[in-house]
């Protein structure tokens, strides 16, 4: 263990800027990689945009009863968007440029900054949006079925839009 110990003590001593210079570089080293991830994410939105056109999904008007609870709503929730790579996609494309060692700050210290602002920006809005989608289309069965249309519709096109890019480009 005091291998370890000395190669993490090391590794500290190159100080923050390896890091933020490998997070830049991380995504610009692999392109196989990077276009791998882009068709796998295509492909994964032309999926849930197919589902979401075969079988689209209204949710229960106001007053009726719901299959599930709401903690049983808010636990899947919790799931799917702890499961969903988006975090991580962001993460390694775009806050990368924000991380300046530079600053005096470490770069651990910018990047649980930048998720603490992203977690909350996130939470504001998908709050906002829930509470507004419930209301609104909770009430209205019709707007929610042209909502649900045109969101299978919008994942499908930047699916092969994405595909089209990667694989052309």
């Amino acid at each position: 263990m005091a291998g370890r110990d000395a190669e993490l003590h090391a590794s500290s001593q190159l100080g923050d800027r390896q890091a933020a210079v490998d997070l830049q570089l991380g995504k610009t080293s692999s392109p196989a990689a990077l276009t791998a991830l882009t068709v796998a994410g295509a492909g994964y939105l032309l999926w849930l945009g197919w589902g979401v056109l075969r079988q689209p999904t209204v949710p229960a008007a106001t007053g009726e009863s719901a299959d599930t609870s709401r903690l049983q709503a808010m636990l899947k929730g919790i799931g799917i968007s702890g499961l969903n790579p988006k975090a991580l996609l962001l993460y390694f494309s775009l806050f990368p440029q924000f991380i300046d060692s530079a600053t005096g700050w470490p770069v651990a210290a910018q990047t649980g900054l930048l998720r603490t602002m992203h977690l909350t920006a996130c939470a504001v809005v998908y709050l906002a949006v829930g509470v507004l989608a419930r209301t609104v289309l909770g009430t209205r069965p019709s707007a929610a079925r042209v909502v649900t249309r045109i969101s299978g519709v919008m994942m499908i096109a930047i699916g092969a839009l994405l595909l089209v890019e990667r694989l052309a480009g």
